[in-house]
């Protein structure tokens, strides 16, 4: 049941963007009792940020960043329970290819991980893939592991899942209202485009817009966003690279040694394989539709002739998204310095869709001041050099 709120109630947390990050926050939230208030800049739903799209990759191996690796079976049953609460399939499992050279950082972490937390993984050369993945081409000197867990995540259907228990649950969700001023202190003034409200704690969680927003707050540390072409490639032969057939797949420096390379079976649009170059050009969020592709679109389709030679070498779709990046990579989950009842998620660089479920959890603990379920240190403000003007 949705509880109506007036505008003189104190809320008990406002949750400041409502993407899959913001959303399944709010979620946790009022799935605990919490009055809260969710706020959207953008009508619901838009492909303005980083959320929108059909799929993500999910994976338990992860190849480095092992503090992300033990929160991840808790986001796979996460997950699940959100299915059974929709009554909506969110995951596929497909298992997921991971390529790469045998000195690869990435690869042999997978292997290390997976073997010590019993993950279920193959690890083969470039003969015996070539028996199983026959549409793909790469050097001997490769090596391959297959993470038999890993698969897709419905982006789209999580992001409305979790929206949808959250105003179940009584929570308010508010779109086309952007954020114009944040008051801290005791209780907290939030000033929108279209009124005011109070709370007692707030969540900031607006993507790409962190650059803009955090620094209005006394928060300066090395944000970046980044966009995304989104390529979609069209199969030779229809079928060959289709879902049961073809498994997620990821090689990390794979281009000009240091960008990675991340693509899908066909899934999405029948006939047609997403395969990405997983680096961009700077962007501006609010002015990301621009020409500025060439650099990106070169690469990949180097990499797609080279290794995928069933697919055209011409991307047919390219669709925009947008990476808010941070020099480590590492997500940001912590209190202002000075007002903690101010929590700042940002920085999800790319690999912070899978984990949604656990970094809501973590949030609403830091909102509520609860004993956190898993060690953030490595995602706190303080690795950042920064200047709190406030």
């Amino acid at each position: 049941m949705r509880t109506k709120m007036n505008r003189d109630h104190t809320y008990d947390v406002i949750v400041v963007g409502a993407g899959i990050e913001g959303s399944a926050t709010a979620y946790q939230l009022a799935k605990k009792g919490k009055s809260t208030l969710l706020l959207e800049q953008f009508p619901i739903p838009h492909n303005r940020g980083s959320s929108h799209g059909q799929t993500r990759i999910t994976r338990k191996a992860y190849g480095v960043y092992k503090h992300y690796a033990v929160m991840m079976e808790e986001a796979y049953n996460s997950w699940n329970l959100l299915e059974k609460e929709t009554n909506t399939t969110l995951y596929y499992e497909t298992g997921m290819l991971c390529a790469g050279k045998r000195d690869n950082t990435f690869i042999n972490g997978t292997i290390e991980f997976s073997k010590t937390n019993g993950i279920p993984v193959e690890v083969t050369d470039e003969k015996d893939v070539g028996k199983i993945y026959p549409k793909m081409t790469f050097p001997k000197n490769y090596v391959f592991v297959l993470d038999k867990c890993a698969g897709i995540l419905l982006a789209d259907k999580g992001l409305r899942a979790f929206q949808d228990i959250f105003r179940k649950n009584g929570g308010i969700l508010k779109d086309n209202e952007g954020v114009t001023n944040i008051t801290p202190g005791s209780a907290i003034t939030v000033q929108t485009s279209k009124g005011q409200y109070k709370c007692k704690s707030i969540i900031l969680t607006v993507g790409p817009w962190a650059k803009q927003l955090l620094p209005t707050l006394g928060i300066h540390m090395p944000l970046k966003p980044i966009r995304i072409s989104v390529c979609y490639w069209k199969e030779k032969n229809p079928g060959e690279y289709g879902f049961g057939k073809f498994p997620t797949f990821y090689e990390s420096e794979a281009v000009d040694g240091k960008y990675s390379v991340y693509g899908f079976p066909s899934m999405e649009y029948p006939g047609y394989v997403k395969m990405c170059l997983g680096w961009g050009p700077d962007v501006d969020p609010d002015d990301r539709d621009f020409d500025n592709e060439e650099w990106v679109i070169s690469r990949i389709k180097k990499y797609v002739t080279d290794h995928f030679p069933n697919l055209h070498s011409e991307p047919s779709i390219v669709e925009p998204c947008i990476y808010t990046m941070v020099p480590d990579e590492d997500f940001v989950l912590d209190k202002h310095p000075k007002w903690s009842n101010v929590i700042i998620g940002a920085g999800f660089s790319g690999h912070g869709f899978k984990l949604a479920p656990v970094v809501g959890k973590l949030l609403a603990e830091l909102a509520l001041g609860e004993t956190l379920s898993y060690d953030i240190s490595p995602c706190r403000l303080n690795r950042f050099i920064f200047q709190s003007k406030m």
